[in-house]
C-alpha cells in the first residue's frame, strides 16, 4: 500500500513539476515579449529623434524618451556635461581623458541593457534542457512499478500492460510539450538580443564620432542679433565673442 502510495506521489510530483516549468515558460514569454516590443518602439522613436536633431546640443535636450538608447545616449550627454563643468572628484572611476571617460560611461549603460534584456533568458535554457528528462524520470518510475504490479497479477495480456504504461508514457510526453516552447523562446529572444544590442553598439559608436567632432564638448547655440556679446563655451572657460554686426556697426560710426 505504501508502496502504490509512494510511486503515484512521485509520479504526481513530476507532473505538477512540469505543470510549474509550463506556467513559469509561457509568463517568461509574455513578459519577454511586452518587454521587446516597448524596446523596440522606445528606439525607434528616440533614433527618430536623435538624428532629426539639428546638432548634438540639442539631441541633448531632448525630453520625455524612454529605452536603451535614449538611457545610452543620456548616459553620454551626462558624461560630456560633466566633464564642461569640471569634477572634484579624482578616482580611478573618473581617470582619463574625454572620450575615455565616454567609451567607459556608453559601455557600462549597454552592459546595464543587455543585462536586463538576458534577464530570465537562463530561466527558458533550463526549462528547455531539463523538462524532458523530468518527464523521462516520471515514466521510467511509473513503468518500473507497473511492471511490477503486473508480474505480482500473473497476468500478462495487452489490456493489462496497456493500461499502467500508457499513463507513465504521459509524463514524458509533457516534458517534451513544455521544453519546446522554452527552447523556441530563448532562440527568439536570444536572436532579439543580438539584433537590439548591435543597434546599441552602432549608436554608441555614432554618438562617440558626433561627439569627436565638437571636441567632445556641447556647445550652446549661438544667438544672432542686438550688440549682446556671444558666448561660446570651450571647455572650461567661456569665451566672449562680439556680434559682426556690433563691429560693422562701430566701423560705419567711426
Amino acid at each position: 500500500m505504501m508502496q502504490n502510495f509512494s510511486t503515484a506521489a512521485i509520479v504526481d510530483g513530476t507532473l505538477w513539476t512540469l505543470g510549474a516549468f509550463s506556467v513559469a515558460t509561457w509568463g517568461l514569454i509574455l513578459v519577454k515579449g511586452i518587454q521587446h516590443l516597448r524596446v523596440s518602439h522606445y528606439d525607434r522613436i528616440y533614433n527618430k529623434a536623435f538624428w532629426r536633431a539639428s546638432d548634438l546640443y540639442a539631441a541633448s535636450e531632448l525630453s520625455g524618451y524612454f529605452g536603451p538608447a535614449a538611457r545610452v545616449a543620456q548616459a553620454g550627454f551626462s558624461t560630456l556635461h560633466d566633464a564642461d563643468v569640471g569634477t572634484t572628484i579624482h578616482d580611478l572611476e573618473h581617470t582619463g581623458d574625454r572620450q575615455e571617460l565616454l567609451d567607459r560611461r556608453l559601455r557600462q549603460q549597454m552592459q546595464k541593457e543587455r543585462g536586463s534584456l538576458e534577464s530570465g533568458l537562463a530561466v527558458l535554457a533550463t526549462i528547455g534542457s531539463t523538462a524532458p528528462f523530468v518527464g523521462l524520470f516520471g515514466t521510467v518510475w511509473g513503468i518500473m512499478h507497473a511492471l511490477q504490479d503486473i508480474s505480482k497479477s500473473g497476468s500478462a495480456s495487452l489490456d493489462v500492460v496497456a493500461g499502467p504504461i500508457g499513463e507513465a508514457l504521459i509524463a514524458t510526453a509533457i516534458g517534451i510539450a513544455v521544453a519546446v516552447p522554452a527552447v523556441i523562446a530563448y532562440n527568439f529572444f536570444l536572436r532579439r538580443n543580438k539584433v537590439i544590442w548591435a543597434f546599441l553598439d552602432n549608436f554608441a559608436t555614432d554618438f562617440v564620432h558626433l561627439a569627436l567632432k565638437t571636441s567632445f564638448i556641447i556647445k550652446r547655440p549661438v544667438k544672432r542679433g542686438g550688440d549682446t556679446p556671444e558666448v561660446v563655451v570651450q571647455g572650461k572657460n567661456p569665451v566672449v565673442e562680439l556680434h559682426r554686426d556690433s563691429i560693422y556697426a562701430k566701423e560705419a560710426h567711426a
